[in-house]
Protein backbone atom coordinates (compact mmCIF):
# COMPACT_ATOMS: atom_id res chain seq x y z
CA UNK A 1 0.00 0.00 0.00
CA UNK A 2 1.31 3.56 -0.97
CA UNK A 3 1.02 5.79 2.14
CA UNK A 4 0.24 9.39 1.41
CA UNK A 5 2.61 12.18 2.91
CA UNK A 6 -0.44 12.97 5.20
CA UNK A 7 -0.49 9.93 6.51
CA UNK A 8 3.14 8.97 7.00
CA UNK A 9 3.42 12.34 8.78
CA UNK A 10 0.33 12.05 11.22
CA UNK A 11 0.89 8.48 11.73
CA UNK A 12 3.88 6.73 10.92
CA UNK A 13 6.64 9.31 11.43
CA UNK A 14 8.88 10.13 14.79
CA UNK A 15 7.13 7.09 16.65
CA UNK A 16 8.74 6.83 20.40
CA UNK A 17 7.10 3.90 21.00
CA UNK A 18 4.58 1.16 19.18
CA UNK A 19 2.77 -1.58 21.24
CA UNK A 20 1.72 -4.26 19.23
CA UNK A 21 -1.92 -5.26 20.63
CA UNK A 22 -4.49 -3.30 21.78
CA UNK A 23 -5.81 -5.45 24.53
CA UNK A 24 -6.29 -4.53 28.07
CA UNK A 25 -2.07 -5.07 28.68
CA UNK A 26 -1.53 -2.81 25.24
CA UNK A 27 -3.37 0.18 26.26
CA UNK A 28 -2.47 -0.05 30.09
CA UNK A 29 1.16 0.12 28.82
CA UNK A 30 0.19 3.09 26.57
CA UNK A 31 -1.52 5.39 29.25
CA UNK A 32 1.53 4.77 31.57
CA UNK A 33 4.28 5.45 28.95
CA UNK A 34 1.83 8.55 28.05
CA UNK A 35 2.31 9.46 31.57
CA UNK A 36 5.83 8.88 32.00
CA UNK A 37 6.61 10.23 28.93
CA UNK A 38 3.97 13.07 28.45
CA UNK A 39 5.39 14.17 24.91
CA UNK A 40 5.75 10.60 24.06
CA UNK A 41 4.27 9.47 20.40
CA UNK A 42 2.53 6.17 21.49
CA UNK A 43 1.45 3.93 18.25
CA UNK A 44 -0.76 0.93 19.03
CA UNK A 45 -1.34 -1.49 16.40
CA UNK A 46 -3.95 -4.22 16.48
CA UNK A 47 -4.62 -6.69 13.78
CA UNK A 48 -7.87 -7.14 13.94
CA UNK A 49 -11.21 -4.98 14.40
CA UNK A 50 -11.81 -5.33 17.69
CA UNK A 51 -9.09 -5.94 20.40
CA UNK A 52 -8.44 -9.41 19.01
CA UNK A 53 -7.25 -12.51 21.85
CA UNK A 54 -9.25 -12.26 24.65
CA UNK A 55 -9.79 -9.14 26.10
CA UNK A 56 -13.25 -8.39 24.18
CA UNK A 57 -14.22 -11.88 24.46
CA UNK A 58 -13.40 -12.69 27.54
CA UNK A 59 -16.70 -13.51 30.30
CA UNK A 60 -16.32 -10.62 32.65
CA UNK A 61 -14.96 -12.27 35.86
CA UNK A 62 -13.28 -10.30 38.04
CA UNK A 63 -11.82 -12.74 39.71
CA UNK A 64 -8.40 -13.83 41.45
CA UNK A 65 -8.64 -17.53 41.99
CA UNK A 66 -11.58 -19.99 43.14
CA UNK A 67 -10.46 -21.78 45.74
CA UNK A 68 -9.88 -25.16 44.51
CA UNK A 69 -7.33 -23.68 41.47
CA UNK A 70 -5.60 -21.99 44.39
CA UNK A 71 -4.78 -25.10 46.60
CA UNK A 72 -3.80 -26.83 42.62
CA UNK A 73 -1.25 -23.73 42.64
CA UNK A 74 0.07 -24.68 46.06
CA UNK A 75 1.31 -27.93 44.55
CA UNK A 76 3.25 -26.63 41.27
CA UNK A 77 4.13 -23.14 43.43
CA UNK A 78 5.33 -22.02 46.33
CA UNK A 79 3.48 -20.74 49.40
CA UNK A 80 4.84 -17.13 48.78
CA UNK A 81 4.34 -17.51 44.81
CA UNK A 82 0.92 -18.04 45.18
CA UNK A 83 0.17 -15.58 47.64
CA UNK A 84 1.92 -12.82 45.09
CA UNK A 85 -0.10 -14.24 42.38
CA UNK A 86 -3.18 -13.54 44.53
CA UNK A 87 -1.76 -10.04 45.54
CA UNK A 88 -1.32 -9.39 41.82
CA UNK A 89 -4.77 -9.94 40.73
CA UNK A 90 -6.21 -7.96 43.32
CA UNK A 91 -3.95 -4.86 43.11
CA UNK A 92 -4.12 -5.92 39.30
CA UNK A 93 -8.54 -5.40 39.83
CA UNK A 94 -8.22 -1.88 42.19
CA UNK A 95 -6.22 -0.45 39.66
CA UNK A 96 -8.52 -1.57 36.81
CA UNK A 97 -11.62 0.32 38.98
CA UNK A 98 -9.16 3.56 39.69
CA UNK A 99 -8.49 3.79 36.27
CA UNK A 100 -12.05 3.55 33.97
CA UNK A 101 -14.14 3.79 37.36
CA UNK A 102 -16.57 1.29 38.59
CA UNK A 103 -19.57 3.14 36.16
CA UNK A 104 -17.66 2.43 33.02
CA UNK A 105 -17.30 -1.03 34.07
CA UNK A 106 -20.23 -1.67 35.47
CA UNK A 107 -18.72 -3.41 38.36
CA UNK A 108 -21.08 -5.49 40.59
CA UNK A 109 -19.81 -7.43 43.47
CA UNK A 110 -22.45 -9.91 43.57
CA UNK A 111 -19.80 -12.73 45.19
CA UNK A 112 -18.18 -15.37 43.09
CA UNK A 113 -19.25 -19.64 44.19
CA UNK A 114 -17.18 -22.94 43.23
CA UNK A 115 -19.62 -25.54 42.59
CA UNK A 116 -18.25 -29.35 42.73
CA UNK A 117 -20.10 -31.99 40.40
CA UNK A 118 -21.78 -34.61 43.03
CA UNK A 119 -18.74 -37.25 42.16
CA UNK A 120 -16.11 -34.73 43.03
CA UNK A 121 -17.11 -34.92 46.94
CA UNK A 122 -13.54 -35.58 47.54
CA UNK A 123 -12.24 -32.69 45.97
CA UNK A 124 -14.74 -30.65 48.23
CA UNK A 125 -14.15 -31.98 51.38
CA UNK A 126 -10.12 -31.16 50.37
CA UNK A 127 -10.97 -27.58 49.86
CA UNK A 128 -13.56 -27.15 53.08
CA UNK A 129 -10.64 -28.54 54.71
CA UNK A 130 -8.27 -26.01 53.84
CA UNK A 131 -10.37 -23.18 53.98
CA UNK A 132 -9.27 -21.72 56.84
CA UNK A 133 -5.69 -22.38 55.70
CA UNK A 134 -6.02 -20.59 52.94
CA UNK A 135 -7.98 -17.54 54.27
CA UNK A 136 -5.05 -17.32 56.48
CA UNK A 137 -2.54 -16.98 53.73
CA UNK A 138 -4.86 -14.25 52.24
CA UNK A 139 -5.79 -12.46 55.09
CA UNK A 140 -2.85 -10.05 54.85
CA UNK A 141 -4.31 -9.37 51.31
CA UNK A 142 -7.93 -8.79 52.28
CA UNK A 143 -8.13 -7.96 55.53
CA UNK A 144 -10.75 -10.74 56.20
CA UNK A 145 -11.71 -14.23 55.16
CA UNK A 146 -12.66 -14.52 51.93
CA UNK A 147 -14.12 -18.39 51.19
CA UNK A 148 -17.08 -19.65 53.23
CA UNK A 149 -19.35 -22.66 52.79
CA UNK A 150 -23.11 -22.00 51.80
CA UNK A 151 -26.08 -23.90 50.62
CA UNK A 152 -27.13 -24.75 47.29
CA UNK A 153 -29.23 -21.58 47.04
CA UNK A 154 -29.56 -21.22 43.15
CA UNK A 155 -31.07 -24.72 42.61
CA UNK A 156 -28.66 -26.44 40.60
CA UNK A 157 -28.51 -30.00 40.19
CA UNK A 158 -25.94 -33.17 40.29
CA UNK A 159 -23.49 -30.77 42.15
CA UNK A 160 -22.80 -31.45 46.04
CA UNK A 161 -25.21 -29.28 48.15
CA UNK A 162 -23.33 -26.77 49.54
CA UNK A 163 -20.85 -24.53 47.17
CA UNK A 164 -18.17 -22.36 48.01
CA UNK A 165 -18.24 -18.83 48.36
CA UNK A 166 -15.66 -15.74 47.63
CA UNK A 167 -17.35 -12.42 49.27
CA UNK A 168 -15.06 -10.29 47.05
CA UNK A 169 -15.35 -12.05 43.65
CA UNK A 170 -17.19 -8.81 41.47
CA UNK A 171 -18.14 -9.17 37.77
CA UNK A 172 -17.70 -6.73 34.85
CA UNK A 173 -18.97 -5.82 31.32
CA UNK A 174 -16.31 -6.01 28.94
CA UNK A 175 -17.07 -4.19 26.51
CA UNK A 176 -17.50 -0.96 28.23
CA UNK A 177 -14.23 -2.12 30.40
CA UNK A 178 -12.74 -2.09 26.34
CA UNK A 179 -14.15 1.22 24.94
CA UNK A 180 -13.11 2.97 28.54
CA UNK A 181 -9.70 2.13 28.05
CA UNK A 182 -9.64 2.92 24.38
CA UNK A 183 -11.68 6.59 24.32
CA UNK A 184 -9.22 7.51 27.80
CA UNK A 185 -6.31 6.36 25.43
CA UNK A 186 -7.48 8.54 22.31
CA UNK A 187 -7.79 11.26 24.44
CA UNK A 188 -4.20 11.38 25.75
CA UNK A 189 -3.39 11.45 22.23
CA UNK A 190 -2.52 7.89 21.47
CA UNK A 191 -2.82 6.19 18.07
CA UNK A 192 -4.39 3.03 17.53
CA UNK A 193 -4.05 1.24 13.91
CA UNK A 194 -6.41 -1.40 13.31
CA UNK A 195 -6.59 -4.14 10.62
CA UNK A 196 -2.28 -3.95 11.08
CA UNK A 197 -0.93 -7.32 11.66
CA UNK A 198 2.68 -7.05 12.46
CA UNK A 199 4.62 -9.40 10.15
CA UNK A 200 8.39 -9.36 11.31
CA UNK A 201 10.63 -6.35 13.03
CA UNK A 202 13.97 -6.43 12.52
CA UNK A 203 16.23 -4.11 15.84
CA UNK A 204 18.63 -1.68 14.39
CA UNK A 205 21.09 -0.07 17.02
CA UNK A 206 18.36 2.69 17.92
CA UNK A 207 15.32 1.70 16.16
CA UNK A 208 13.25 -1.31 15.36
CA UNK A 209 11.95 -1.33 11.97
CA UNK A 210 8.53 -2.70 11.76
CA UNK A 211 6.52 -4.55 8.70
CA UNK A 212 3.28 -4.86 8.93
CA UNK A 213 0.55 -6.05 6.77
CA UNK A 214 -0.10 -2.75 5.02
CA UNK A 215 3.07 -0.89 5.57
CA UNK A 216 6.54 -0.29 7.01
CA UNK A 217 8.18 2.31 9.91
CA UNK A 218 10.52 2.83 12.61
CA UNK A 219 9.75 2.51 16.21
CA UNK A 220 12.32 4.07 19.04
CA UNK A 221 10.69 0.56 20.79
CA UNK A 222 8.82 -1.51 20.50
CA UNK A 223 6.36 -3.66 23.11
CA UNK A 224 4.90 -7.13 22.16
CA UNK A 225 1.35 -7.69 24.21
CA UNK A 226 -0.27 -10.23 21.96
CA UNK A 227 -0.76 -12.37 24.56
CA UNK A 228 -1.79 -15.62 23.10
CA UNK A 229 -0.36 -14.87 20.04
CA UNK A 230 2.97 -14.16 21.13
CA UNK A 231 4.99 -17.63 19.85
CA UNK A 232 4.09 -15.37 16.03
CA UNK A 233 6.43 -13.14 16.96
CA UNK A 234 8.83 -13.95 20.57
CA UNK A 235 10.00 -17.38 21.07
CA UNK A 236 8.92 -17.63 25.28
CA UNK A 237 7.25 -19.78 27.13
CA UNK A 238 3.30 -18.72 26.16
CA UNK A 239 1.44 -20.38 23.92
CA UNK A 240 -2.38 -20.25 23.22
CA UNK A 241 -5.26 -21.57 24.69
CA UNK A 242 -8.74 -20.98 23.40
CA UNK A 243 -11.92 -20.68 25.35
CA UNK A 244 -15.35 -21.62 24.07
CA UNK A 245 -18.45 -19.31 25.00
CA UNK A 246 -21.83 -19.35 24.44
CA UNK A 247 -24.73 -17.48 25.65
CA UNK A 248 -28.72 -17.79 26.26
CA UNK A 249 -31.26 -15.26 24.76
CA UNK A 250 -33.15 -13.30 27.59
CA UNK A 251 -34.52 -15.46 30.99
CA UNK A 252 -37.54 -13.95 32.76
CA UNK A 253 -37.09 -14.23 36.32
CA UNK A 254 -33.51 -15.02 36.25
CA UNK A 255 -32.44 -15.52 39.87
CA UNK A 256 -28.57 -16.24 39.15
CA UNK A 257 -26.67 -13.67 40.64
CA UNK A 258 -22.94 -13.68 40.74
CA UNK A 259 -19.73 -15.51 39.08
CA UNK A 260 -19.85 -19.31 39.27
CA UNK A 261 -16.68 -21.69 38.88
CA UNK A 262 -16.93 -25.53 38.25
CA UNK A 263 -14.35 -28.37 37.95
CA UNK A 264 -11.39 -26.15 38.76
CA UNK A 265 -12.42 -23.65 36.79
CA UNK A 266 -12.08 -24.73 33.74
CA UNK A 267 -16.09 -24.08 33.55
CA UNK A 268 -17.41 -21.01 34.35
CA UNK A 269 -20.54 -19.01 33.96
CA UNK A 270 -22.44 -15.72 35.08
CA UNK A 271 -25.88 -13.65 35.15
CA UNK A 272 -25.65 -10.61 32.10
CA UNK A 273 -28.41 -8.92 31.14
CA UNK A 274 -31.30 -11.69 32.17
CA UNK A 275 -28.97 -14.31 30.54
CA UNK A 276 -26.54 -17.10 31.25
CA UNK A 277 -22.86 -16.45 29.88
CA UNK A 278 -20.99 -19.63 29.97
CA UNK A 279 -17.84 -21.09 29.00
CA UNK A 280 -15.16 -23.61 29.54
CA UNK A 281 -14.22 -27.20 28.70
CA UNK A 282 -11.03 -26.99 26.94
CA UNK A 283 -9.97 -29.41 29.61
CA UNK A 284 -12.09 -31.85 27.44
CA UNK A 285 -9.35 -31.47 24.76
CA UNK A 286 -6.49 -29.45 25.74
CA UNK A 287 -4.05 -30.37 22.31
CA UNK A 288 -7.54 -29.15 20.38
CA UNK A 289 -7.80 -26.02 21.93
CA UNK A 290 -3.52 -25.20 21.87
CA UNK A 291 -4.87 -22.78 18.97
CA UNK A 292 -5.38 -19.28 17.49
CA UNK A 293 -8.17 -20.47 15.50
CA UNK A 294 -11.24 -18.21 16.62
CA UNK A 295 -13.99 -21.01 16.06
CA UNK A 296 -16.25 -23.61 18.05
CA UNK A 297 -15.99 -27.11 17.79
CA UNK A 298 -19.06 -29.27 18.51
CA UNK A 299 -17.35 -31.26 21.58
CA UNK A 300 -16.92 -28.69 23.57
CA UNK A 301 -20.22 -26.84 22.61
CA UNK A 302 -22.17 -29.51 23.30
CA UNK A 303 -20.48 -30.28 26.85
CA UNK A 304 -21.46 -26.34 27.64
CA UNK A 305 -25.19 -26.92 26.52
CA UNK A 306 -25.76 -30.25 28.65
CA UNK A 307 -24.45 -28.20 31.34
CA UNK A 308 -26.95 -25.66 31.05
CA UNK A 309 -29.63 -28.40 30.78
CA UNK A 310 -28.15 -30.60 33.17
CA UNK A 311 -27.17 -28.70 36.01
CA UNK A 312 -27.48 -24.61 35.62
CA UNK A 313 -31.06 -24.42 34.65
CA UNK A 314 -32.28 -27.64 34.56
CA UNK A 315 -36.02 -26.89 34.57
CA UNK A 316 -35.86 -24.10 32.38
CA UNK A 317 -36.26 -24.01 28.20
CA UNK A 318 -33.44 -21.94 27.11
CA UNK A 319 -32.42 -20.74 23.22
CA UNK A 320 -28.52 -20.18 22.77
CA UNK A 321 -28.46 -16.91 21.34
CA UNK A 322 -24.87 -16.87 19.99
CA UNK A 323 -21.54 -18.46 20.46
CA UNK A 324 -17.82 -17.55 20.17
CA UNK A 325 -14.20 -17.90 21.57
CA UNK A 326 -11.22 -16.15 23.01
CA UNK A 327 -7.33 -16.71 22.39
CA UNK A 328 -5.36 -16.84 26.35
CA UNK A 329 -1.90 -17.00 27.05
CA UNK A 330 -0.78 -19.56 28.99
CA UNK A 331 2.52 -21.44 30.05
CA UNK A 332 4.52 -23.86 32.43
CA UNK A 333 4.04 -21.32 35.14
CA UNK A 334 1.07 -18.65 35.91
CA UNK A 335 3.25 -16.09 36.37
CA UNK A 336 3.57 -13.37 33.26
CA UNK A 337 6.21 -12.65 31.45
CA UNK A 338 7.39 -9.26 31.90
CA UNK A 339 10.51 -8.92 30.18
CA UNK A 340 13.30 -6.66 28.23
CA UNK A 341 14.34 -8.87 25.50
CA UNK A 342 16.69 -6.54 24.02
CA UNK A 343 18.10 -2.81 23.83
CA UNK A 344 14.95 -1.60 22.40
CA UNK A 345 12.38 -4.33 22.42
CA UNK A 346 10.70 -5.89 25.37
CA UNK A 347 7.04 -7.60 26.02
CA UNK A 348 4.24 -8.24 28.42
CA UNK A 349 2.72 -11.56 27.96
CA UNK A 350 1.17 -14.52 29.47
CA UNK A 351 -1.70 -13.83 31.41
CA UNK A 352 -3.27 -17.22 32.01
CA UNK A 353 -6.90 -16.46 31.83
CA UNK A 354 -6.29 -13.63 34.36
CA UNK A 355 -6.33 -10.34 31.92
CA UNK A 356 -8.77 -8.68 34.06
CA UNK A 357 -7.13 -9.12 37.43
CA UNK A 358 -3.40 -8.57 36.42
CA UNK A 359 -3.63 -6.66 32.62
CA UNK A 360 -3.69 -2.97 34.20
CA UNK A 361 -0.54 -3.66 36.76
CA UNK A 362 1.05 -5.58 34.07
CA UNK A 363 0.90 -2.50 31.73
CA UNK A 364 2.47 -0.68 34.27
CA UNK A 365 5.26 -3.07 35.32
CA UNK A 366 6.34 -3.12 31.11
CA UNK A 367 5.97 0.23 30.95
CA UNK A 368 8.93 0.84 33.49
CA UNK A 369 11.03 -1.27 31.15
CA UNK A 370 12.52 1.66 29.20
Amino acid sequence: MNLSYWELKTWLKNVDFTIVGSGIVGLSTALHLKKKVPNSKIVILEKGLFPQGASTKNAGFACFGSLSEILQDLQSHTTDEVVELVKQRHKGLQLLRNTVGDDALSYQQLGGYELFFENDHGLFETCVENISKVNSLLKPIFKADVFSTVSNRFGFTNVQDNYIQNQFEGQIDTGKMMQALIRKAQQQGIIILNNSTVETYTEQSNKVDVKTNYYEFSSSKLIITTNGFAQQLIDEDVEPARAQVLITKPLKNLHIKGTFHLDCGYYYFRNIDNRILLGGARNLDFKGENTTDFSETAQIQTALEALLKNTIIPDREFEIEHRWSGIMGVGSQKKPIVKQLSSNVCCGVRMGGMGIAIGSTIGKEVSELF
